[in-house]
């Protein structure tokens, strides 16, 4: 399908295309064949291979390391790291460090980039972004934020319980949201702070066990439980201004669900391809299953929806480079989650026991996917969003000329 992205964009995803088949996809095979985990080794070597190629990093500037695409330009290769369970991983642009170093890229200090940010694009550390917390703290509403830090001289003091902190088991640093004016409202008097793993006072307490929590490789980021006890840092290491970390987290999060997108797409892609190679094959009741009507429209059904997801994101990556393109990123997500959820079930359904099965990737993609109408906001979240917006102006001339109940008629008139 033609979508006339830039030809940049087109021929650096011609690449990643090419790197994902040649190179990891025969690996991630191997490894669900086997049951041999891939190694960090092996990760370190994909990420040698990726810079030879041209395909490291692909969302950071080049002075830090990466490629330096456009945002819309990397879009279409996001799509094809989505395709394997390993291949965001495999030339660094995986969830949450692509974020984060979206993150620091922006908004960092000169020196956050040097120290934090420039090893972070090599592999050297790893962040967790600490936002979300238990009940009844900030989640699908964020306003609720718990999580504070009070100044203390020239330090934080960092009090905070969070969870489904992203690669928080193995973090060197979080990028922990907290309220830092606590007479503002939260939207006004948050900030983002970065906090060293070690520092005194951090607590990781488990990795979250979860939906789709067993992957293929050693590598353990996890979906973390952390304390933070009176914790300590410099005020300099705050992210950004202070009390803009609402701000900063949606300049994050607005780019990132789109990235998401695009991972989740290639993913149901994938999946597609792999339900197509089995019902090509696979015979019952006379023919082959893909001579069935009904599973010929489903696909059909598909692989329709699927472009549609394809376009709105590619829309909302354009409206992003002029505004904060919230209702078209927020349409975008919450569609693309579910069209993707639905792709990959159908995937699994086709291919029956080879589906539920783990010989195959649909079983891992399966439980990945679900996690995507959760995560980066909930469906519910976003639908209020729209609908916020599709209420915000009504024309009540379109419907100056429907019947109304005759005012005379009414009960309360006729006891007059």
């Amino acid at each position: 399908m033609e979508y006339h992205d830039s030809e940049k964009a087109t021929e650096v995803a011609g690449r990643v295309e090419a790197f994902m088949d040649d190179v990891v996809i025969p690996r991630e095979r191997e490894a669900l064949a086997t049951g041999e985990q891939i190694t960090m080794d092996e990760i370190h070597d994909f990420w040698d291979q990726a810079k030879e190629r041209d395909l490291f990093a692909p969302q950071v500037p080049e002075e830090y390391g990466g490629q330096g695409l456009d945002f819309s330009d990397m879009l279409p290769s996001f799509e094809q790291v989505g395709r394997s369970l390993i291949g965001a991983l495999a030339i660094r642009a995986n969830a949450p460090q692509e974020g984060n170093m979206h993150t620091l890229e922006m908004v960092g200090s000169e020196q956050q980039k040097e120290e934090i940010l420039r090893p972070l694009v090599q592999g050297e550390i790893t962040t967790g972004f600490a936002m979300t917390e238990p009940k009844q703290g900030g989640g699908s509403d964020p306003k609720m934020l718990q999580s504070t830090a009070v100044k203390d001289g020239d330090e934080w003091v960092i009090n905070a319980h969070k969870w489904w902190t992203s690669d928080g088991l193995d973090a060197d640093y979080y990028l922990a949201m907290v309220r830092t004016d606590l007479d503002a409202h939260p939207y006004s008097g948050t900030s983002i702070i970065l906090v060293p793993s070690d520092a005194d006072g951090v607590e990781v307490v488990r990795n979250i066990p979860h939906v789709g929590g067993h992957g293929i490789t050693e590598r353990e980021g996890g979906h973390a439980e952390v304390k933070f006890n009176n914790v300590r840092v410099p005020v300099e290491n705050t992210v950004g201004e202070e009390n803009e970390g609402f701000q900063i987290a949606q300049m994050r999060l607005g780019g990132g669900r789109l990235t998401h997108c695009m991972r989740y797409s290639g993913m149901a892609e994938r999946s597609l391809e792999v339900a197509k190679a089995y019902l090509a094959e696979r015979e019952a009741f006379g023919t082959t299953l893909e001579e069935k009507q009904a599973l010929r429209h489903r696909i059909a059904d598909a692989e329709t929806r699927l472009h549609a997801a394809r376009c709105m994101v590619r829309h909302a990556a354009r409206e992003l480079d002029r505004s904060d393109a919230r209702i078209e990123v927020a349409m975008s997500k919450m569609f693309t989650a579910n069209v993707t959820n639905e792709t990959i079930d159908l995937a699994l359904q086709c291919l029956g026991g080879n589906g539920i099965g783990k010989d195959l990737p649909i079983a891992h993609f399966y439980e990945n996917v679900r996690a995507f109408r959760i995560v980066d906001g909930a469906d519910e979240v976003h639908r209020r969003s729209i609908a916020r917006w599709a209420f915000e102006d009504v024309d009540e001339a379109e419907v100056e000329n429907a019947l109304q109940f005759d005012e005379d008629l009414r009960i309360d008139a006729l006891d007059e």
